[in-house]
Formats: C-alpha cells, structure tokens, sequence
C-alpha cells in the first residue's frame, strides 16, 4: 500500500451530481427533524426490527440521533475519499490503472454515502408518521429494500474494478 501512487482526482460532473444531492439530503434531513422537533410526543420510535415494527422507544430529542449520526458519516466518508490509495482493492494498484481504480473507488463510496443519507431521511420520514399516527411501523419492504441499495452498487462497483484492465 505504501507503494500506491498517489492521483489527483478531478470530480466529474456525475461527482457533483452525487455529492449534491447527498448533502441535499442531509441538509433536508436536519431541517426535517428541526421542524418537526417541537410537534413531536415525549416518546418516539428509535428502532424497528427486522419485520418492521416499532420495538424501542426514547425521548424525543432522539430524532437528532439521525442527522448526527448522518452528519458524521457524510463528513467522515468525504475525508475517506481524499486518500483512495489507502483503500483495499480486489487487484494490484499500478501506474497505469491507478487512475481507473481510484475513480472506481471513490464514485462507490460517494454512491454508497448517497444511500446512507437516503436510508437515514427515510427512517426519518417513517418514524414522525409513526408518531403522528399515519404509519404502524416501517414496513415490511425496508430491510430488503436497504439491503438491496447496499448490496447491488457494491457488486456493481466490485465486479467494475475487477474488470479494469491493469495494462491502463
């Protein structure tokens, strides 16, 4: 790894597409839970197990648990991102193909941040329909639906990089 070349990589417009729409979501989540704050009942929902159903509760003031948690991550995997040579790769990191890998690397992890934010805005929305009583749960469909959004970009990105000719 301490061999790795070192890329400088230029966002593309797909790059910036994702990375706004992400810290959109983000934004939107806070203000979400912001607004919502003072409407909310003094017991919420914090967690839903695997069929869906709500089976633990906490204070309100959890509903920031959320946008903290995202917040973190967002900022966490953005820093990440910068150092893609430290990254594990299924092939041999070379002059020639250092670029493609890296590219590969750093659109997954901006694809897969996307989705944490998507998957966390959507827990959000469920838990105050829960609590306004629109909502009993959050659905049968959200495990396999999130592991679905985690699971196919993975292998997209897995099976691209091992794909990427190391003669580039």
């Amino acid at each position: 790894m301490g061999g790795r070349p070192k890329v400088k990589l230029d966002l593309t417009n797909t790059d910036k597409v994702i990375e706004f729409t992400g810290l959109t979501l983000l934004i939107g989540i806070w203000i979400l839970a912001i607004l919502s704050f003072s409407d909310l009942p003094e017991s919420i929902p914090t967690h839903f197990n695997g069929a869906g159903e709500a089976d633990g509760f906490g204070e309100r003031t959890n509903i920031f648990v959320l946008p903290i948690i995202g917040t973190i991550l967002f900022i966490g995997l953005t820093l990440l991102n910068k150092n893609p040579h430290i990254f594990n790769y299924p092939k041999t990191i070379t002059n020639e193909n250092a670029l493609h890998q890296y590219s590969n690397a750093t659109r997954m992890i901006r694809v897969l941040k996307l989705i944490i934010i998507f998957v966390f805005g959507l827990i959000l929305v469920r838990t105050l329909q829960n609590t306004n009583g629109n909502a009993d749960g959050i659905g049968t469909w959200f495990l396999p639906l999130t592991i679905g959004l985690f699971i196919i970009p993975t292998l997209y990105f897995l099976i691209k990089s091992m794909k990427i000719n190391s003669n580039r």
